[in-house]
């Protein structure tokens, strides 16, 4: 199969040197293996995407010299795969409804606690009809016990790392989808979650190797797990190192890092910034 890579960017806020550290390193890859490269939006979360962030991020991607496969794939506009698939593990009974808010699973959670993997199940039938008369909100959450149960366990799941995770894990991994929970794939308020949108897009778009950072290596255990009970292939994962500041933390938008346009306006050309990244 054609080497195929992807930069999916969120249209939430201007991109930053680590974008651009991460679209690159993809873009790279992709030339140097005469493959593909492929750009998606991922705008499923509909309160913070902006049209005016992906007019921005088109115009970054361009600055760096990129190019990429048309048309641009937007999650927004493609919200029935996703809850076809839905659709697909509530027939396989490897899903259920969740009422608890999240307020209502952090009770009893000190501030400084990191929240815990949550692991539940269904309501009683009565009990839960008995919320859906009310109109209670609810979300779907995957069951890791019944995704256990459908595939004899976990221990068969693997993925092959060629880059390498937060402790220098590399080479073929055991997934640990257990790590995750029973995770949420769609809610009322933002629609379908990341983990399920990501893992259909990559398989309807042919995507080989899944390039990008470090702090999404933890992701693909439980994107490993969807694969396997959606029979969608596993593509090779390759995690790169994150850039990091002067104060030694990784560029965030929450942390108004330096956008790509103020640099810009600041005159460094895409040559500087890729010696400056080291590419």
């Amino acid at each position: 199969m054609l080497f195929a890579t992807r930069f999916a960017p969120s249209p939430t806020g201007h991109l930053h040197r680590g974008h651009a550290f991460s679209a690159l390193t993809a873009f790279d890859a992709a030339q140097a293996e005469r493959g593909r490269f492929v750009l998606r939006i991922e705008d499923i979360d509909a309160t913070r995407s902006r049209p005016e962030f992906e007019a921005s991020i088109l115009e970054d991607l361009a600055w760096l010299g990129l190019t990429w496969e048309q048309p641009v794939r937007r999650q927004s506009e493609h919200l029935t795969d996703y809850h076809r698939a839905i659709d697909v593990l509530r027939d396989k009974s490897l899903v259920y409804r969740c009422f608890r808010t999240r307020k209502e699973l952090d009770i009893g959670r000190a501030p400084h606690e990191p929240a815990q993997p949550f692991v539940g199940g269904p309501l009683p039938p009565e009990e839960e009809a008995a919320k859906l008369e009310c109109g209670e909100a609810f979300a779907w959450r995957l069951s890791l016990d019944a995704a256990r149960s459908a595939l004899g366990g976990f221990d068969g799941l693997t993925f092959i790392e060629e880059g390498g995770g937060p402790e220098g894990e590399t080479g073929l991994i055991r997934a640990r989808p257990e790590t995750a929970g029973d995770i949420v794939l769609a809610r009322k308020d933002v629609g379908v979650a990341y983990h399920l949108a990501v893992v259909l897009d990559d398989a309807l778009q042919g995507i080989t190797h899944v390039i990008r950072g470090q702090d999404l290596f933890e992701a693909a255990h439980i994107q490993r797990l969807l694969q396997a009970l959606l029979d969608l292939p596993t593509p090779t994962y390759r995690h790169h190192r994150l850039l990091v500041g002067p104060d030694g933390k990784r560029y965030a938008k929450r942390d108004k890092a330096q956008t790509l346009r103020e640099l810009r306006t600041a005159g460094v050309t895409p040559d500087q910034l890729r010696a400056e990244m080291d590419l």
